[in-house]
C-alpha cells in the first residue's frame, strides 16, 4: 500500500532534521450524479476514525490503470455499480503534503446510471446512498460529510459548474 523512507532535509536558514515520508499510490475520487441530480454516495466504516463515514467513491490508482481517469471510472463502477456518465477532470490536490508524496485527482461524472452490482473488497462494509444534490451543503455543514478530500471535491465541482453553463444549476445549489 505504501513505502516509507527517512529523509534528511537542510533548509536555507540552516535548520536541518530527519523526516519520514510515506509514499502511497496516487488516489482518485469521483462525484457521480444522475440526470435527476441525485449524488451517489457511500457509507463505509473507516478504521482510522472508528466510525461510518459518508463519502464519494474513490480509491487507489492501480498499476493496471492507464490513467487516473480510468481509475476513477473503475472505482465508481466497483464501489457503486454506477457508470456511463460523462466524466470531467476537476482538480488535483496533495492529501497530506506534510508526510505523504501522493496526489488525489478528482473527477465529476454526470448522467450516471446503474449498470451492475457493486464489487466490494472482502473487508469492506459499504452501503450505497442516493442523496439529492441540494442536500450536500447541509451534509457538509453539519459534519455528516467530514472527509476532507470529499469536501475539496465539492469545492472543485462548485468552481467547475460556475464556469460551465451546462452545469450552472449545480453551482446554485452549492
Amino acid at each position: 500500500m505504501f513505502s516509507v523512507h527517512r529523509n534528511f532535509s537542510q533548509r536555507e536558514a540552516g535548520k536541518s532534521a530527519h523526516f519520514y515520508v510515506f509514499h502511497p499510490r496516487d488516489w482518485v475520487n469521483v462525484i457521480p450524479i444522475t440526470e435527476d441530480n441525485q449524488v451517489i454516495l457511500i457509507e463505509q466504516y473507516r478504521h482510522g476514525v472508528e466510525k461510518i463515514t459518508l463519502e464519494i467513491p474513490g480509491g487507489m490508482v492501480d498499476s493496471s490503470d492507464a490513467s487516473t481517469f480510468i481509475a476513477a471510472e473503475r472505482e465508481l463502477l466497483e464501489e457503486t455499480g454506477y457508470g456511463g456518465g460523462e466524466t470531467f477532470f476537476l482538480g488535483r490536490n496533495h492529501p497530506n503534503p506534510a508526510i505523504q508524496s501522493n496526489v488525489c485527482d478528482t473527477y465529476f461524472s454526470y448522467g450516471v446510471k446503474f449498470i451492475k452490482a457493486p464489487q466490494f473488497d472482502t473487508n469492506e462494509e459499504v452501503a450505497i446512498k442516493l442523496v439529492p444534490f441540494d442536500a450536500i451543503p447541509e451534509l457538509i455543514n453539519d459534519g455528516t460529510i467530514s472527509h476532507a478530500l470529499v469536501i475539496v471535491a465539492f469545492h472543485y465541482l462548485a468552481q467547475f459548474s460556475r464556469k460551465n453553463s451546462r452545469f450552472e444549476h449545480l453551482s446554485r445549489m452549492l
